[in-house]
């Protein structure tokens, strides 16, 4: 690898605040920031904090590839959700027109293979090293804002918040090893609600609903083997604001694998509105 190379860093970018931070935390180390913006997912304002900005199909790879490559890629981050409602249309094959290497993707390199989001990512990661660019830890220019040991906001939890987590933690942790969500609600050592495909927002909003009298606690963890090539698990101050508009009392992250995005002013959010956060290993 030369050193221009070295001084470029790709950056694949779909929804939310993520891609926002590595793009500041890579340039402020001083590298020059490529990044391809996933259609109908990423947000126009990313444009503003990267040298040079692209819009790239869902579904072709191969266009991403291209881009990169021209502006000397080699190593390349991969952040930020991707609605998949968006993908699950009856006519996501028309909408998004795959190129050929979506198609060595989806018929070569998954053949045979179940289609969980690690599995269709990890052979995404295969087909961009076979051309040369090689997807790295996705947090490694935003380190500063993964959970720390402990209660992080100045309100603390109440003693009852113990039990729901030691209650609700390993079944969190089972529920990430299948690859089903990573976040659950509890209340009393039982389970409200469990994440799933609609993401932790709408599973915040569910458990609203269901427990109307609130006390809840969030706990949201990384997977048991989390790729940390992949998106990480946020949250943020929309999931603090949803936290008190549904009357949880606690949230609880895992410990150097969850992201607080903006963490400062997460923190200081969770403060105002009484809303514990707790980091746990």
């Amino acid at each position: 690898m030369n050193n221009a190379s070295q001084q470029v860093l790709g950056l694949i970018a779909g929804e939310g605040r993520l891609p926002f931070l590595v793009a500041e935390g890579a340039t402020k180390a001083g590298l020059r920031v490529i990044c391809i913006g996933l259609a109908d997912n990423a947000e126009p304002a990313l444009a503003d904090h990267v040298e040079a900005f692209y819009w790239g199909a869902i579904a072709r790879p191969g266009g991403w590839m291209r881009k990169l490559r021209r502006h000397g890629v080699c190593q390349t981050i991969m952040v930020g959700r991707v609605e998949k409602a968006r993908i699950y249309t009856p006519r996501r094959i028309l909408r998004y027109l795959p190129d050929w290497r979506a198609f060595r993707i989806w018929y070569w390199r998954l053949r045979g293979r179940d289609k969980r989001n690690d599995t269709v990512l990890r052979a995404i990661a295969d087909e961009f090293a076979d051309g040369g660019i090689i997807l790295k830890d996705s947090t490694m220019y935003c380190k500063e804002h993964l959970a720390s040991e402990g209660v992080m906001t100045q309100c603390k939890p109440s003693a009852s918040i113990q039990n729901d987590i030691d209650f609700g933690w390993s079944l969190v942790k089972e529920l990430g090893r299948l690859d089903i969500g990573q976040s659950i609600a509890v209340r009393e050592r039982e389970i409200v609600a469990v994440e799933a495909i609609e993401g932790t927002a709408a599973m915040i909003e569910r458990a609203g609903t269901l427990c109307k009298k609130g006390g809840w606690t969030l706990i949201k963890v990384a997977k048991p083997q989390q790729d940390l090539r992949f998106d990480v698990p946020c949250v943020g101050t929309d999931t603090i604001e949803a936290l008190h508009k549904y009357r949880a009392k606690c949230l609880v992250v895992e410990t150097g694998k969850v992201l607080l995005l903006d963490k400062p002013e997460t923190l200081a959010l969770a403060d105002k509105l009484g809303i514990p956060i707790i980091g746990h290993a």
